[in-house]
């Protein structure tokens, strides 16, 4: 597995160790021009045309020269290097003048279409209704490493018919469809899931089993059919617990059986009874024996439907519900201006949605009042004000004039933000009184927002995307001890890291540094920690010597920067430069073999690290590893799966090495205490992937005076979580955009 990073040249110069009243353009001359000029072109750079007395010519050279210089990849290794406050008087310099100079351009996206989880969360924010949209909607292309830009959510016929079928589909489940057939739905436990102890979640007293969300369409009978594990084990049967919305249900044959259930979102548990015995006398004190799993559940149904019930999001359609034929069109005008209004994120009249009514029409004369208001309610969840978030220009600006976006613009923004789906009705009553601009107002919005539980749409999207989670879903790891087990308490460790720091509105750089982690049983084992029983997670304090502290100590992050059977130095130093320094190293140059691992023809002894010192040895790699394999090193002594250990194979693991300023490190805690070093360069870091995500594109240049600007505002109190956020809120790019030129008229 290899990651794809931006490439960005290397910018290597020796910085003159005198003070900053001694600094000029004739210093940036004579020590940097000798490399990197016209003709040479180190790095693919020229220095010499730049002007140190106006930044506002070269501005992204000198964006891109400081954050080398700041991460230490400049001077180059094994070359003098002035005093570190030296480099961090120059580069502040720099910032400053070009913060003096360089005003926000607040682009934003002309389109942006509704990716499939904010789909799916609209879809539940407005009838109350969880839906998967995976086999709904195909995947959605990430830029930046994102989902939610808008240059990947491009729009084609085969999306247009993926829509139209979810509209229709998602219309019959909201409202119940009689005409409903039987159907099968499968649910499967991931084949690597251990099922020998109690499973987080699941009723105490038991062992493996599934919990599924399940929506059922009608007030109806319906069929389980459950395999595996529930054959026969010596002379008896492995007794078997289910479960209706926590509430046990007694049934004859755990294999296959009916229930009555009403329409709804139901949860229904399936697990074993942990009733474990020895296997002979003479083996009561050793292990137990533990058989059997639950491997399927299938549902079928609905049978013998007596009636389309009364869920959450018939509750929410049906505002009004006609006694009489002639009273159906004012009821559905009624229902259409209710569901329009939310869909469409802004207060609608009938007039403005009269086209749809002929839909209601439509399905009315061909059945009855609820067909029409299915078809009536799929015209509006394919409507484009429902799947794109349209930004009205105004008409009495000139192009290229930066003007504040409506409050109502504002609300979406803000929601599909820390939401990930629409504004809700608070925002929406702000945004028609035009107080949700109001700073004041938006703060205490943004406070009000991440402490509402839709919230957890920051840790699931933003959280999944920037620190690669959702990769761990597709790893098959070649360790023996790994399980599905293990890959779940992974990602819930770091989840819960994140979450924390975002609930109790901690310093982020607690995300490098905590003292504490998030552990179940299964996680403190692999860690070697002890003292934590049972299943489920809870925060558990590390000692300031302990190499679990923070992201770089969690197993998430170890195993998705390895490959299947070994670690990779190369791989952990690109992810910590790339998302915790955002300092991306270039890709290999074209002809480079990076395959340290053979043709599988012969048994490889050496370690990874001697392998890479081979490497090494050809300088046009060398100039790159030097930078990146110090970093991956420093982390060896975490195996491939983040499990510790001394060795790599028959060699000890030997994780000392210099970083590209010089900085020794020889231990996991010594690159934590790096970072730390460089914490403004990490919260600079998450505040670029923060404004990436919020904004929905890719952050230019010009962004990084906002950038620097939210940390100025946000260092005294510790770069805390909900004052970055602000920040963002707050910034002109969120707030602002600038109107297109016109386009330019084709030639005839």
């Amino acid at each position: 597995m290899r990651f794809t990073l931006k490439p960005i040249a290397f910018v290597f110069a020796v910085l003159p160790a005198i003070s900053q009243a001694q600094q000029s353009p004739d210093m940036i001359k004579d020590y940097c021009v000798k490399c990197h000029n016209f003709e040479d072109w180190a790095g693919k750079l020229d220095l010499e045309s730049l002007d140190f007395n106006d930044m506002s010519h070269e501005t992204e050279t000198w964006e891109l020269l400081i954050r080398k210089i700041r991460v230490g990849m400049m001077p180059p290794v094994g070359e003098d290097r002035p005093p570190a406050e030296v480099i961090e008087a120059f580069a502040t310099e720099v910032e400053n003048r070009i913060d003096s100079t360089v005003e926000p351009v607040p682009f934003a996206p002309a389109l942006h279409r509704l990716n499939r989880n904010e789909y799916a969360n609209a879809i539940r924010d407005i009838f109350g209704m969880d839906i998967d949209t995976t086999m709904l909607l195909p995947q959605d292309d990430a830029i930046e490493g994102f989902d939610n830009i808008a240059a990947g959510l491009g729009f084609s016929p085969a999306l247009i018919q993926g829509y139209a079928s979810a509209a229709m589909k998602v219309s019959r489940w909201v409202v119940g469809d009689m005409t409903a057939t039987e159907s099968s739905t499968h649910y499967d436990a991931p084949p690597d899931l251990a099922q020998d102890k109690h499973l987080d979640g699941m009723p105490l007293g038991t062992r493996g089993g599934l919990q599924i969300d399940h929506f059922f369409p009608l007030d109806a009978e319906y069929e389980f059919a459950l395999r595996s594990g529930f054959g026969f084990r010596g002379a008896g049967t492995i007794d078997t617990i289910v479960m209706l919305d926590g509430k046990r249900v007694e049934v004859e044959d755990a294999r296959s059986f009916r229930l009555p259930i009403p329409a709804g979102q139901h949860r229904i548990t399936v697990a074993l009874l942990d009733k474990r015995s020895p296997a002979g006398i003479n083996d009561i004190y050793s292990e137990y024996n533990i058989s059997g799993s639950v491997s399927t559940v299938e549902i079928i149904g609905p049978f013998n439907a007596s009636g389309p019930g009364q869920t959450r999001s018939r509750e929410r359609i049906f505002s009004c519900y006609p006694s009489t034929n002639d009273e159906e069109r004012s009821c559905a005008e009624q229902i259409l201006v209710d569901i329009a209004t939310q869909a469409f994120r802004e207060p609608v009249t009938i007039t403005e949605v009269e086209p749809i009514m002929a839909f209601f029409e439509q399905g009315r004369n061909e059945g009855d009042f609820e067909s029409g208001i299915q078809q009536m309610l799929s015209r509006v969840l394919i409507d484009p004000r429902f799947l794109f978030r349209f930004e009205e220009e105004p008409a009495d600006v000139a192009p290229g004039t930066v003007y504040r976006i409506s409050d109502l613009e504002l609300a979406s923004r803000l929601s599909f933000f820390l939401w990930s789906s629409i504004p809700d009705n608070e925002l929406i009553g702000l945004a028609e009184q035009g107080t949700l601009s109001d700073p004041g107002v938006l703060q205490q919005q943004v406070i009000r927002m991440l402490n509402d539980p839709r919230a957890q749409a920051l840790v699931d999207n933003f959280v999944g995307q920037w620190l690669f989670l959702r990769q761990l879903a597709a790893l098959t790891p070649e360790a023996s001890d790994w399980d599905e087990n293990l890959r779940q308490a992974f990602i819930q460790e770091t989840e819960l890291l994140f979450a924390n720091v975002m609930a109790e509105n901690r310093p982020v750089t607690e995300l490098i540094n905590a003292d504490y982690t998030f552990l179940n049983e299964r996680l403190a084992d692999h860690y070697g920690i002890e003292g934590v029983r049972g299943s489920w997670f809870r925060k558990v304090p590390l000692s300031e010597d302990s190499p679990r502290r923070g992201l770089l100590g969690q197993g998430s992050i170890l195993t998705i920067t390895s490959t299947a059977s070994r670690t990779s130095p190369v791989i952990r130093g690109s992810w910590v430069l790339e998302n915790i320094l955002s300092a991306p190293v270039p890709e290999p140059p074209p002809g480079v073999e990076t395959n340290l691992d053979g043709d599988g023809t012969v048994v490889l002894t050496s370690s990874i690290r001697e392998r890479l010192e081979q490497h090494r040895a050809d300088a046009v790699c060398a100039s790159c590893h030097n930078v990146i394999d110090p970093v991956g090193f420093a982390l060896e002594n975490f195996g491939p799966i983040g499990g510790w250990r001394t060795y790599d194979g028959d060699s000890p693991v030997d994780a000392t090495g210099r970083l590209a300023d010089g900085t020794e490190v020889g231990s996991p805690s010594d690159l934590r205490n790096a970072v730390m070093s460089r914490s403004k360069l990490f919260v600079t870091t998450m505040t670029e992937k923060l404004m990436t995500y919020a904004l929905g594109r890719a952050l230019e240049y010009h962004d990084m005076p906002t950038v620097r600007s939210i940390l100025r505002e946000s260092a005294d109190t510790d770069y805390r979580f909900t004052d970055l956020v602000t920040g963002i809120v707050l910034s002109p790019q969120f707030n602002m955009r600038v109107k297109a030129e016109p386009a330019a008229t084709a030639a005839l």
